[in-house]
């Protein structure tokens, strides 16, 4: 049985997203030491941070298996709504690569790493990773054709 060419195109995207999430993962977890920051760009430092909360190391006090459930929870919600609202698959496989990729993350440490350290004028954004970037790129894209209607 083959897929569709929206279904593989689907696919194809959430596959590519995990995959370059998990990657780079890999990479800092295998090349920067925790502590470390390594300069990439005057905004732009790479780190290695373990990140056992939620967005912006929120929620700490509760265990990598609440945010499993949830997560899992909203996959399946985020599935039901792909195949309800198929017009929006790029916001759908957007939120469910992101998810996955941070879910992997708790199901094989118990926490999430993060990397991406962007910076202006002192002022930094709490470290980040490619599942948090979909995750908020499906978030801004939902908003967007929310209000445009």
């Amino acid at each position: 049985m083959s897929l569709s060419p929206k279904k593989s195109k689907i696919f194809s995207i959430i596959l590519l997203i995990f995959s370059a999430d998990q990657l780079t993962k890999y990479l800092a977890s295998e090349y920067l030491a925790p502590y470390e920051i390594l300069k990439i760009l005057p905004f732009l430092n790479l780190v290695y941070v373990e990140n056992t909360g939620t967005a912006f190391g929120m929620f700490k006090f509760l265990n990598s298996g609440f945010f499993i459930v949830i997560a899992l929870i909203a996959i399946f919600i985020l599935i039901s709504f792909l195949f309800k609202d198929p017009k929006n698959w790029l916001v759908y496989s957007l939120l469910i690569a992101g998810a996955l990729g941070n879910i992997t993350d708790r199901l094989i440490y118990g926490f999430v790493i993060d990397f991406i350290d962007l910076h202006i004028a002192g002022f930094h954004w709490p470290a980040f990773n490619i599942a948090d970037t979909a995750i908020t790129l499906g978030i801004i894209l939902f908003l967007y054709k929310s209000f445009r209607k």
